[in-house]
């Protein structure tokens, strides 16, 4: 079977019970304002290249480079040797290839919590649903569900709040419960746009 650790959240990265008691979405204004501000600052990020850190669902690690072009609602993990995987998300799908066991799958975005973060213009309303946050020193997690299918998972967005908001990962969680966590380190914003070929999905066997 084809693991796909990083779009579905098949994870051993767990939560304390103590950090999910603490993620209890309030309706204070103050609960309100701190929501508004993340969907401003999330707004703001068109393109992201940072180098990322994993943990699997066997509690391996593993490190790479990824890309997120926003705009146009793409992006690429490119996992360091000796990983053989390697996930792109464009054209509304999610292609992730592992080459050792010569398998590809291929999901629609809508379908796995990653494609909130690719949308180009994300409101933490409507369609999508908050369901924690939690701000604790200099550190905001929150998680956002499809209000129409929260069942399908979740994608806890991990801020780190100094002279402003910075995004520094997220963590997937599964329908099973489970939860792969994606730090980013040296992480740019903006820049020239990436070149097309890093975002084929046609990646087969690559």
């Amino acid at each position: 079977m084809l693991v796909m650790p990083f779009v579905l959240g098949l994870g051993a990265y767990a939560q304390p019970a103590s950090a999910q008691a603490q993620m209890v979405v309030g309706a204070s204004d103050q609960d309100h304002a701190l929501i508004n501000r993340i969907e401003e600052h999330l707004n703001t990020i068109t393109l992201l290249t940072a180098q990322f850190h994993q943990v699997a669902s066997d509690g391996k690690q593993s490190t790479g480079t990824a890309w997120l072009d926003r705009r146009n609602r793409r992006m690429r993990f490119q996992y360091d040797p000796p990983s053989p995987l390697l996930l792109v998300a464009n054209h509304d799908q999610v292609v992730f290839n592992d080459s050792e066991l010569g398998q590809t799958t291929t999901m629609p975005m809508d379908k796995t919590p990653i494609g909130l973060l690719l949308r180009p213009h994300l409101e933490l309303s409507g369609d999508v649903r908050v369901t924690a946050l939690m701000h604790e020193g200099p550190e905001i997690e929150i998680t956002l569900v499809r209000a129409d299918s929260p069942g399908d998972g979740s994608l806890t967005l991990l801020f780190q709040e100094d002279k402003g908001l910075r995004l520094r990962g997220w963590i997937v969680q599964d329908a099973q419960g489970e939860s792969t966590r994606v730090d980013l380190l040296h992480a740019t914003v903006g820049g020239a746009e990436p070149p097309d070929r890093l975002f084929n999905t046609d990646i087969g066997e690559k």
